[in-house]
């Protein structure tokens, strides 16, 4: 059985499985804000129709600027792209046919996008149940490699690595001439402030961030890459022209200049995580401790999770799959954090499922 390789996909994940979809179901394998868009997007929605007619900005340079302003950068430390996972290609066609170093587990678009270009692929295992950045190694690894993958907040273990530890990484890597690349899709979920701001400091270090994920926009596509201008000016001969529609452009520009509705959605999801991790561990389950807006569970009872998201499908609640995590290899499930009444019914399926 081979299943999605992404969530967010549950007609599929359905079809894989061989699990007959029930009427309703609550999609747990999305990891975007639960809570939806900002108001102040539904209610100027009808006036962004205006720039439907014209091409965008192929340069996106007010979009640019709002989000330079924003973290105290220039406009010209910035690339935009059609969603972070357009600027992941862009890295890995840079590095085409030579060496890359993944720390996994991590998002699998990494992987895939460089196997495109030829890339030879090093992993660095991290534990998940021991949430250490492997400095030496990494470094090791990356003395002759072009491109070093590092994300966090994780993707798909919710965990963080210790600025710290970042900042040592990259004081040791930083006359080896390999870009450190971070992605951070995941940071506004959390309080720690962005590596964006060291990249005035480190050259060598490209900072990924999507807009999609908190601000609940994952149908515009909006994504940007923070780093040198040498790195940027490196990517800029593979961006398609009009690569990021004006409308997202648009949308780019307002997300940059709103910190509320983070504020309020971290509060929000530190809550609901917080109580969900702990009547899931009442319940027999293991949980990975999150910094984000989702999480890593199991049955202790499994080493392959796959009975146990088979019968949630039959329930109509549908986990994200860890088969394609290197390092995790199906021993995890991921869920998303939603509101109570969803986060409920969870507890509730999951229950039934340890009555059996």
């Amino acid at each position: 059985m081979k299943l999605p390789s992404h969530g967010a996909n549950p007609g599929h994940l359905y079809q894989a499985s061989g699990v007959e979809k029930p009427e309703s179901m609550i999609d747990f394998s999305v990891n975007t804000n639960p809570y939806g868009p900002p108001r102040w997007l539904k209610e100027t929605w009808p006036s962004l129709f205006e720039v439907v007619e014209d091409y965008p900005d192929p340069s996106g340079k007010a979009a640019k600027a709002a989000i330079a302003a924003r973290f105290s950068i220039g406009s010209g430390n910035l690339l935009l792209g059609n969603g972070a996972a357009e600027i992941i290609h862009f890295i890995a066609r840079h590095a085409a046919g030579r060496k890359v170093v993944i720390a996994t587990p991590a998002f699998s678009e990494y992987e895939d996008a460089c196997r495109a270009y030829g890339c030879e692929i090093r992993h660095v295992p991290v534990d998940p149940e021991n949430w250490v950045l492997p400095i030496e190694e990494l470094a090791e690894q990356a003395k002759e490699a072009a491109v070093l993958f590092l994300c966090t907040p994780n993707n798909p273990t919710g965990q963080v690595f210790q600025r710290e530890e970042l900042l040592a990484l990259l004081r040791q890597t930083r006359l080896f001439g390999t870009w450190i690349v971070v992605d951070e899709a995941f940071y506004d979920f959390n309080s720690r402030e962005s590596l964006i701001t060291e990249i005035a400091s480190f050259p060598h270090l490209a900072v990924l961030h999507s807009m999609t994920k908190m601000y609940a926009v994952a149908g515009l596509r909006i994504g940007y890459v923070a780093a040198s201008q040498e790195i940027i000016h490196a990517l800029t001969p593979y961006q398609p022209h009009w690569n990021v529609n004006a409308i997202a452009l648009r949308t780019a520009e307002r997300i940059a200049q709103d910190t509320v509705h983070a504020e309020q959605t971290r509060k929000w999801i530190e809550e609901e995580r917080d109580w969900t991790a702990s009547e899931l561990a009442k319940a027999g389950f293991m949980v990975l401790p999150s910094a984000v807006n989702f999480y890593l569970l199991r049955d202790p009872a499994l080493v392959d999770q796959k009975p146990l998201l088979r019968f949630l499908l039959g329930k109509g609640v549908v986990l994200r799959h860890t088969e394609n995590f290197r390092g995790l290899d199906g021993k995890w499930l991921r869920s998303a954090v939603k509101g109570r009444v969803e986060n409920e019914h969870l507890l509730t399926a999951l229950k039934e499922w340890k009555a059996q």
